[in-house]
């Protein structure tokens, strides 16, 4: 489901994430499982009300991972270039 996560098009972070759904340029979105809820709740309804596709992560240090960075990530848009 990650593979690929790295090289791909990409926003990282809970502002940026927020911001490419908002411009329409957020294809998809990963959060993070182990996230506040109160964190991750405004980024559900983003994607719902734009019909963005979310996919769940186990944890913050796997979705970071697997972006390439090395802390962790909540939430991370694949962006239309």
């Amino acid at each position: 489901m990650l593979a690929g996560l790295e090289k791909a098009a990409k926003v990282v972070g809970i502002k940026q994430t927020k911001k490419a759904i908002r411009e329409s340029r957020a294809v998809k979105v990963y959060l993070a499982a182990d996230a506040e809820e109160r964190v991750l709740r405004p980024i559900h309804e983003l994607c719902r009300e734009g019909s963005v596709t979310v996919d769940m992560v186990e944890s913050m240090n796997e979705l970071g991972a697997a972006c390439g960075i090395e802390v962790g990530a909540a939430a991370v848009a694949l962006i239309r270039e």
